[in-house]
């Protein structure tokens, strides 16, 4: 089995998650640079795919409390937009609402400092997504 690609796009970072090979448990994996210029970030997460043998790409996308579409979603769609001009692997969006909140109280309820937190919230997000989106796909085929 392929594994799936998670990702937390972010204004600044892009964390990124890998599932394993049974599409059970999802590992965050790096945060890659997001600013300004898109392509290399758009390399990277190609490079991450085609080493791995990913099938499926699930993005994050943060609607708003009441499941509208704000600033930050839409700038999250520009970018899978223009990632799914260049790769051929899916892109599906997932509801990310609160999962970098709920990221960020899981590593401090572990008593991680904020420069620690600082470096890992964005992949520990992108897990957060991926896990969610990989129980929901096991719950359906239930």
């Amino acid at each position: 089995m392929s594994r799936l690609l998670g990702l937390d796009i972010g204004k600044r970072r892009i964390g990124v998650a890998l599932s394993d090979e049974t599409q059970t448990i999802a590992k965050g994996l790096e945060a890659v640079d997001g600013t300004a210029k898109k392509e290399p970030a758009i390399r990277r997460i190609a490079d991450i795919c085609a080493e791995n043998d990913v099938s499926e790409i699930v993005a994050g996308l943060p609607l708003n409390m009441d499941g509208s579409e704000g600033p930050a979603a839409k700038e999250v769609l520009g970018f899978v937009e223009l990632l799914s001009q260049e790769l051929s692997v899916p892109i599906l969006t997932y509801d990310e609402r609160l999962s970098t909140k709920q990221g960020e109280a899981i590593l401090i309820k572990a008593d991680m400092s904020r420069s620690k937190r600082k470096k890992t919230i964005d992949r520990f997000a992108a897990q957060i997504i991926l896990q969610a989106y990989l129980d929901q796909k096991r719950s359906e085929e239930l």
